[in-house]
């Protein structure tokens, strides 16, 4: 049986989904919000999060913490992506039932993410 990869994580599974949904969804902000706006930045954090698992598995390899700090970061960035959602929502870009679909998704991946630093720590 083979090493795990970065792919294999459930948090890389839900944030690279995730990630691919709010980026389909924020093409249909108007155009002013497309580059440097709601749309752009809001694409920029879901993607952050994906990235920084990736980079922190990556890096691992050599420097052990360097994953825990990188996993911080994807949460750091989670919370910005709940923002944006926040305000594309008040903007009345998405619905009130979008809004709180994601909201609950990227809440539900703090938690994830979360306890898995955790278990990081206890073994």
């Amino acid at each position: 049986m083979g090493s795990i990869g970065v792919e294999d994580l459930e948090i890389y599974k839900i944030a690279y989904t995730l990630m691919l949904k709010i980026h389909k969804e924020s093409l249909k902000f108007p155009k002013i919000e497309q580059y440097n706006g709601v749309a752009d930045q809001l694409r920029r954090s879901s993607k952050s999060i994906t990235a920084n698992i990736v980079e922190g598995f990556a890096k691992q390899k050599f420097y052990k913490d360097e994953f825990k700090k990188m996993l911080v970061y994807a949460i750091g960035s989670c919370d910005e992506t709940i923002l944006w959602i926040k305000v594309a929502k008040d903007l009345k870009y998405i619905s009130n039932e979008e809004s709180k679909n994601y909201l609950e998704n990227y809440k539900k991946l703090v938690k994830k993410i979360s306890r898995f630093v955790s278990n990081m720590k206890n073994s």
